[in-house]
């Protein structure tokens, strides 16, 4: 059912979407307004989801995964690859159709890479929800697909009345209060001394508030040109975020990444603008790092890809992302016939471009140099279906709260020829997306 039909079949106007802003206050509203302790809100391609409530539960954590359906729950403990516990755990619900919503953190990958010691007993790894409730946005109008006419009646209330966004209150981030430089220095020295070759050290920054997610998205996504977005509330964790690139999508059978790597500031003025864009093309560190990248990740889909199929479609162009520029490129393949979706975010996650080269190498040393967790920071945000399609976005430029904290995170690629002075002014750059946007909760500052 359509929220976009005549008046005399559901008694309300017809709502139209005038623009990603005005889609982003519409989410937020229903974040605030519906009632749905669990959503996932995600943007692709000029469409938006409303995925709320929970009709089943998915929560992994080191150990175990633990199942909720109705008021069945099931436990279970898992060894292995935890994308393939996923898969098992989603292939015995015995649904014939269903499609899922959620995350997966950084620590997702320590089991497959031998570092799961590194991993408290108690962190989630991944929490997914197939929901009760699926709402669709796009520039035709707002679809509820098969809501009741009461609930569509409710949704399409709150939307009418989206209101706009209360000012923000922007985070300085020019404190290096967790000596980020000393930690870039110290992977420049492990990587000048043959450990790895490129690892991404990252950054956190405390926020001295509780943050108001909704509102912080949709102002967020007024001055931001994410790839995607995405705003959710699943348990504890709280996020709003507007990825720059994809980790992996599965679709009809070919299997995408697109790498970024290489970054200058952006939005600044036209000429710097340009200035920057022609540095960047022409800075042969950035190139380096980026080439490596995109053979690492040529790399990774070949190994799941039907002989000779995997290509780079599209090599360092530039992209805009909020307030920065990045290299980017598209690497992709056809997916092996004994290879699935959970398979690919298996070989792909996480992102090279959010852990490293070697990968596994990479990732011990994040653990290793970095005082605190990533948590869904350098995860990914997810989607996937009954059909086969899978889609994960980089959880980067995101605003995160749990357990009574609320914090950003950025990172920089760090190589032999790296700067910590510069890696530092990147990850200033890369908060630009996300600092300036944060939204205080009404409740006031954290006691």
């Amino acid at each position: 059912m359509s929220l976009t039909t005549d008046q005399e079949d559901l008694d309300h106007p017809e709502i139209e979407i005038l623009d990603s802003e005005h889609a982003a206050r519409i989410c937020s509203a229903w974040a605030n307004e519906a009632g749905f302790a669990d959503y996932v809100v995600y943007e692709r391609g000029g469409r938006w989801v409303f995925a709320a409530g929970a009709q089943v539960r998915i929560v992994l954590t080191k150990d175990a995964i633990t199942v909720t359906r109705g008021g069945d729950q099931s436990t279970r403990e898992w060894t292995g690859d935890p994308s393939i516990a996923l898969a098992r755990a989603l292939d015995g619900l015995d649904l014939p159709l269903w499609q899922v919503y959620g995350w997966v953190g950084f620590d997702f990958c320590a089991p497959r890479h031998d570092l799961s010691a590194r991993v408290p007993d108690d962190a989630v790894l991944a929490h997914l929800i197939i929901p009760d409730v699926e709402v669709f946005i796009d520039q035709t109008g707002i679809d509820t697909s098969e809501l009741d006419d009461d609930s569509a009646r409710r949704l399409n209330e709150i939307a009418s009345r989206a209101p706009q966004v209360r000012e923000s209150s922007p985070i300085d981030v020019s404190a290096d209060v967790d000596d980020y430089r000393g930690r870039v220095a110290a992977a420049v020295a492990e990587i000048q001394r043959g450990d790895y070759q490129k690892v991404i050290m990252s950054r956190r920054v405390d926020v001295p508030f509780d943050i108001d997610m909704p509102a912080t998205y949709a102002r967020g996504r007024a001055g931001n040109s994410p790839a995607r977005s995405f705003l959710l509330s699943l348990g504890s964790l709280k996020a709003a975020g507007f990825s720059p690139e994809l980790v992996v999508a599965v679709d009809a059978g070919t299997v995408v990444t697109e790498p970024l790597a290489g970054t200058r500031a952006f939005g600044r003025s036209a000429q710097e603008d340009s200035s920057a864009r022609a540095e960047l093309l022409a800075d042969s560190k950035e190139i380096a790092e980026h080439a490596m990248s995109v053979r690492a990740c040529f790399d990774e889909i070949e190994s799941i890809a039907t002989e000779s199929s995997t290509a780079v479609s599209e090599f360092m162009v530039v992209r805009e992302r909020g307030s920065v520029q990045h290299l980017a490129s598209t690497v992709q393949g056809a997916l092996a016939a004994d290879a699935g979706p959970w398979n690919a975010l298996s070989v792909l996650f996480p992102s090279i471009t959010a852990s490293g080269i070697p990968k596994r190498e990479a990732i011990e040393a994040i653990y290793r140099l970095e005082p605190h967790r990533r948590g869904l920071y350098s995860g990914a945000v997810l989607t996937a279906s009954s059909g086969g399609d899978l889609e994960a976005t980089l959880a980067l430029r995101t605003a995160y709260s749990d357990d009574g904290q609320a914090w950003l995170c950025a990172g920089a690629g760090v190589v032999a020829q790296s700067t910590p002075d510069r890696e530092f002014e990147e990850t200033s750059e890369k908060l630009g997306s996300i600092a300036p946007f944060v939204v205080q909760a009404q409740h006031g500052a954290r006691s």
